[in-house]
């Protein structure tokens, strides 16, 4: 079904059961003028610029909302592109969302010129393309298509999860679905941690299974292949590019699995005394749909404190005062089964954490809408002395050390960071 809309519409999506961003309560109108865009709920279908292929009109925005079966995703490619150049895309564009349009977390990108946008696959069942032109210079425009893909896709996100069909239900036999992980232009390697995990099982594994590739197609090597009930390990690639596929014969199913996968400037390893990082893209505005994690491991006998130098998250919710939406949380140890240390969002400013053993783990969620900068941190780690009755000694004024007594044990690890120097860790002498 494709619905019609108007020039400078911005579809209102509340009607369709998609929240605007928090805060808005008016509903964009759409005065009569050129149709275009709409919404797209078949399972399948193409859509192009308005008049194409001949040139498309001046001083036109349309909006395509594309909505698929939940638990499915949306793939989209475009067989013909051609609008006017402009080496920031300020004049004629297109953009493609991760979801509802308008929130630019959820931005996958903005294209212009002749080069056609790569195919794109949602991490959910909503996609958004919006198309402007200004007032000078039409070209052809373009053409895309899309489908339903309910098993198996390409994924380009920094962070994403994905699930075998029906999850958690018992998964259809006879089916073959490939997630292609990976090409979001970072170059580093990618993580996948499997959260659940049961597929008929049987030596060697040959009925069903799950198998992983250390690169873009099934010719690469083979980094395992699992079934079973014992979740696969974690596993990290060697390349940009990692292949997840499922297989299932024609009888005895199981509840499948999920599994979470991390990519660039979202799953860090530190393992140096001292270092910095900050949320994907800041200070610009991070990705919506992430879940992003930062492991800090020093070696044994050593402690991390971490400062929180710039944050602004989604803030609390106005029902629960929670943090219920973007959040980053502080767990002592290597995973998140860990103590919590601390959970924030919004503009807060807290004070620096400690950890209790010798790893860190911070972890950021962030939900499908309203996006913001971000947050900056450095940590530093100081080691445990033996007789040693305080581990730190730190001004309580400034969160920054004081000089250490002249009896005691001193481990200093220096950091400059915003042209100031924060010092580590002091051990106090019985």
């Amino acid at each position: 079904m494709v619905v019609g809309w108007s020039r400078r519409c911005v579809l209102p999506l509340i009607l369709l059961g998609f929240p605007l961003e928090r805060g808005t309560s008016h509903l964009p109108l759409c005065p009569p003028g050129i149709k275009c865009g709409g919404v797209l709920s078949a399972p399948s279908g193409n859509f192009s610029s308005p008049n194409f292929p001949g040139p498309y009109p001046y001083e036109t925005e349309c909006t395509w909302l594309i909505v698929v079966a939940e638990g499915s995703s949306v793939l989209l490619s475009f067989s013909h592109f051609e609008l006017e150049y402009h080496a920031a895309c300020a004049y004629d564009y297109l953009q493609v969302y991760n979801g509802a349009a308008r929130d630019r977390g959820n931005l996958l990108g903005t294209f212009c010129g002749r080069s056609p946008p790569p195919p794109f696959s949602s991490a959910w069942h909503v996609m958004a393309v919006v198309f402007r032109s200004d007032r000078h210079v039409a070209k052809r425009g373009f053409a895309a298509a899309y489908r339903k893909d309910a098993c198996g896709g390409t994924l380009t996100g920094l962070s994403g999860e994905i699930t075998s069909p029906r999850y958690p239900e018992s998964y259809p036999n006879d089916v073959e679905c490939r997630w292609r992980i990976g090409g979001t232009g970072g170059g580093g390697t990618l993580t996948l941690v499997f959260a659940d995990f049961q597929v008929e099982g049987g030596q060697g594994c040959s009925f069903d299974y799950v198998a992983l590739f250390d690169g873009p197609t099934t010719a690469a090597p083979r980094l395992g292949r699992y079934c079973g009930n014992a979740r696969p390990p974690r596993t990290i690639s060697s390349t940009p590019y990692l292949l997840v596929l499922f297989k299932s014969d024609f009888n005895i199913g199981g509840r499948g699995f999920k599994a979470h996968f991390y990519s660039g400037e979202c799953q860090e390893v530190f393992t140096t005394i001292k270092g910095n990082f900050s949320s994907p893209q800041y200070p610009n505005f991070y990705p919506n749909n992430l879940k992003c994690q930062w492991s800090i491991q020093l070696p044994p006998g050593y402690r991390v404190k971490v400062f929180f130098l710039d944050m602004e998250l989604e803030g609390r919710s106005s029902l629960t005062g929670s943090c219920d939406y973007d959040h980053l949380a502080a767990f002592d140890g290597g995973a998140e089964n860990g103590s919590l240390l601390g959970r924030w969002c919004g503009r807060e400013n807290p004070a620096p954490i400690t950890s209790r053993s010798n790893q860190l783990q911070l972890v950021l969620h962030t939900d499908r809408n309203t996006a913001k900068r971000g947050f900056s941190i450095a940590y530093v780690g100081g080691k445990v002395s033996l007789g040693c009755s305080s581990m730190l000694y730190f001004h309580p004024a400034h969160h920054l050390p004081a000089p250490c007594p002249r009896r005691s044990s001193c481990i200093c690890q220096p950091l400059h960071l915003k042209s100031r120097l924060i010092y580590g860790f002091c051990c106090i002498s019985r």
